[in-house]
């Protein structure tokens, strides 16, 4: 059964976001770039004058991806590579600040949300979902940071998940994993926090991306969801796409060790 169009859609002409002129050809790496929130954050970035790379698995998305940012001032980067290769997205990072200069924003975004239970759960696959979700995050942070001590400022931004406030069962492994992030974001801001280096979480709640409604919408899930949120429509990648500009922008530049939940205001 195919979804049915909301007219309150984020891509609606009638919507104006603002324009940050401290993005403009700031260098800004993003993880799980090609589709879904990723790909939002790699054209609202780009829009911004942005020098964007991106790192994920899927080539030919990551092909429309860069399609899309045709009239961007700068082309997009891209690194296919799978982000349990921690020596691979390491060199990745230094490729990336090679060609385009430091990084001086990191969106930690890449994430798999694929469904599972307690029962059918093993060793190998709990290892799996700490690496696919939470382990790269760390060591992005690790490979991107020296540099922004040395400039004195950054922002790190780490997308996080409100299925594990939620108290959401059908993958934990998926939701420890993002309860994890919040330990990184906050242990982090700490740490960087004397060197002008910024770490914020941004948490969405259901956001209505192609995989999100290909592979787990229904009639029954999209109601209670509906119902539990204060504003009564979808919430979409490009509007979750704001609140990371504005972290990454000057404008944020007094927020760091804080979640920032994007949810539509669900309980």
């Amino acid at each position: 059964m195919t979804p049915p169009i909301n007219p309150a859609s984020a891509d609606d002409s009638s919507l104006s976001y603002a324009s940050y002129p401290s993005l403009a050809d700031r260098t800004v790496l993003v993880t799980g770039g090609a589709d879904g929130i990723g790909q939002a954050l790699v054209l609202e970035f780009a829009a911004q004058g942005a020098k964007v790379a991106f790192i994920d698995l899927q080539a030919d998305k990551a092909q429309d991806t860069i399609a899309a940012c045709a009239d961007a001032a700068h082309t997009p980067m891209f690194f296919e590579l799978d982000l349990r290769n921690i020596d691979a997205l390491q060199q990745a990072i230094t490729d990336a600040a090679a060609a385009l200069g430091p990084i001086e924003v990191l969106v930690n975004n890449a994430a798999n949300d694929d469904r599972h239970t307690w029962t059918d759960m093993t060793p190998e696959y709990w290892d799996d979902r700490l690496n696919t979700n939470l382990r790269h995050y760390f060591f992005a942070i690790q490979a991107v940071a020296p540099a922004m001590i040395a400039a004195e400022q950054g922002s790190i931004i780490n997308i996080g998940s409100s299925s594990y406030m939620m108290q959401e069962d059908f993958f934990p492994g998926y939701a420890v994993a993002k309860s994890g992030v919040e330990g990184i974001t906050r242990t982090m801001a700490r740490t960087f926090g004397p060197h002008g280096v910024r770490v914020n979480t941004v948490l969405p709640g259901w956001v209505a991306t192609e995989r999100q409604l290909e592979k787990w919408w229904s009639p029954e899930g999209e109601e209670g969801t509906l119902n539990d949120q204060a504003i009564k429509r979808r919430i979409y990648p490009r509007e979750f796409a704001q609140m990371v500009l504005f972290l990454a922008a000057d404008d944020g530049a007094a927020c760091t060790a804080q979640q920032f939940l994007v949810d539509g205001g669900r309980r």
